[in-house]
């Protein structure tokens, strides 16, 4: 049920935003919501075509007066992130999202939102049902598996497309436009450890972390937001006898993990030992934190484990950790201090029955600057006798600040909201590298409303850019 105070203007996109809320769609099962594209499309006479991983092209007729002009491409992907906070009991492949306004926002009840990208999903909808918007003909392209790797623009059928003219609908900052976005790869790294029964006498403790911020991989990795995975395994550091039971944490390799848990054994009087210890640690990490992690909960209880990794081995599961990178690597020399050049997640790590399972992924923008990097990350790995997984990577779109269309769009913009817009690239992988290596010679364009906290519970919307975002998306493509 659409909350009293949901937004209403501009009503055809807001109706189809909230009409994509209630489709579950998680990536790899976006089947239901493009039947739902599908089922529109036909009612509206509009022709439709889908390639061999299910990227979904509608074609649009251009309205009257602009039928003959060049066709416009309108991008988005069809999946979204699902990350529910621990206190939160929701199925993202059966259940809707519940949506709440709060101060000017809109965000979903403790889980992600979706509006990464399905505000841009909806906005593109409103394109294809309201007749009384001026444009071109449009190509309205929905990928699929953007958040687990970008799988659906990597697997694109290019035949689908014929525009050179392209909108992406993906960025999450008003009054920005964006002409360039990172490029990434990543590992899987696993390994076997022998397990043998915890020692009499023993105590048996679970450690979790709670309340940290968490978020997005790229654009918000220069927030210096805490990782759970790291903060885990430092805790540990100092404790007696330890010997590690399980360890999970971190839900994919484009979120900053915000929780987790480990089960540990240790010497007796290790307890209280590290009990005494957290309140310190837990105000030394205060001191460095952003206020984002302000929430942060370190608590301890009883546990009870049958098996445990050998003292040797658990010492060596957290110096690994402990060594491993995380967060921005470099900065730009031409941007915003704020931009960063290269980056790390350490994004998942799950430990059960003595298999231990590591996932991280990296983002840049000179593939070059990533080697050294990468080859830092792989000699760990071969020190740590890790088997090695390589994630298939994606391509950076590089900035061409000389695009015309960029060019028009900031004139727009500057007509119609009394200044220019800022001209940046984003530390995030959009799909607009890869579409662009499939076809060199499209013009490309990004912006979107503001969305903040985007891969994390806190996902929110800032309604009052919506409407400004919507008539400059129709008074560019009336202009083209």
């Amino acid at each position: 049920m659409k909350p009293d105070n949901y937004p209403s203007e501009p009503a055809c996109l807001w109706e189809h935003f909230y009409r994509i809320s209630q489709i579950p769609r998680p990536s790899k099962q976006e089947a239901a919501v493009r039947q739902y594209i599908i089922d529109l499309a036909e009612e509206l006479g509009h022709s439709w075509r889908c390639d061999d991983v299910g990227n979904l092209l509608v074609s649009v007729a251009g309205s009257e007066g602009l039928a003959g002009r060049e066709p416009v491409i309108i991008q988005n992907h069809l999946d979204m992130v699902t990350v529910k906070a621990g206190d939160k009991t929701h199925d993202f492949e059966r259940d809707p999202l519940t949506l709440q306004v709060v101060d000017g926002w809109l965000q979903a009840d403790r889980t992600t939102l979706g509006a990464d990208n399905g505000l841009g999903c909806a906005a593109a909808l409103a394109l294809m049902t309201d007749t009384s918007i001026a444009h071109p003909p449009l190509e309205l392209l929905f990928t699929v598996d953007e958040e687990t790797g970008l799988g659906g623009a990597l697997n694109l059928d290019p035949s689908l497309l014929s525009a050179t003219l392209m909108l992406n609908l993906d960025t999450e900052d008003w009054h920005e436009l964006y002409v360039g976005c990172a490029g990434g790869g990543g590992w899987e790294f696993t390994r076997e450890y022998e397990v043998e029964a915890p020692a009499v006498g023993a105590e048996h403790w679970i450690l979790s972390v709670q309340g940290l911020a968490g978020g997005h991989s790229g654009i918000q990795i220069h927030e210096q937001l805490g990782n759970a995975i790291k903060l885990l395994s430092q805790a540990l550091r100092d404790v007696p006898g330890l010997q590690l039971a399980n360890m999970s944490s971190g839900v994919a390799h484009n979120v900053i993990p915000r929780e987790g848990r480990v089960g540990f054994v240790c010497a007796a009087g290790g307890g209280v030992q590290l009990e005494r210890s957290l309140e310190a640690f837990r105000a030394d990490l205060a001191s460095y934190l952003p206020a984002a992690d302000s929430a942060m909960q370190l608590a301890l209880q009883s546990g009870r484990f049958t098996t445990v990794l050998a003292r040797q081995d658990s010492r060596q599961v957290l110096d690994l950790l402990a060594a491993f990178p995380h967060g921005a690597q470099a900065y730009s020399l031409q941007q915003p201090a704020d931009l960063v050049d290269l980056s790390i997640n350490l994004a998942v790590l799950e430990l059960r029955d003595g298999r231990l399972f590591v996932e991280a992924s990296f983002r840049y923008f000179n593939e070059q600057q990533s080697l050294p990097l990468q080859h830092s990350v792989l000699a760990l790995a071969a020190a740590f006798r890790l088997t090695v997984n390589p994630v298939v990577g994606y391509p950076g779109w590089q900035p061409d600040f000389d695009s015309p269309l960029l060019a028009r769009g900031i004139a727009l913009h500057e007509q119609l909201f009394g200044h220019k817009p800022a001209v940046k690239a984003i530390h995030a992988g959009l799909e607009c590298g890869i579409l662009k290596g499939k076809k060199p010679d499209v013009d490309i364009l990004s912006f979107g409303p503001t969305i903040r906290g985007a891969h994390s519970p806190t996902e929110r919307l800032q309604i009052e850019t919506v409407a400004p975002f919507w008539r400059f998306l129709t008074r560019l493509l009336a202009s083209l």
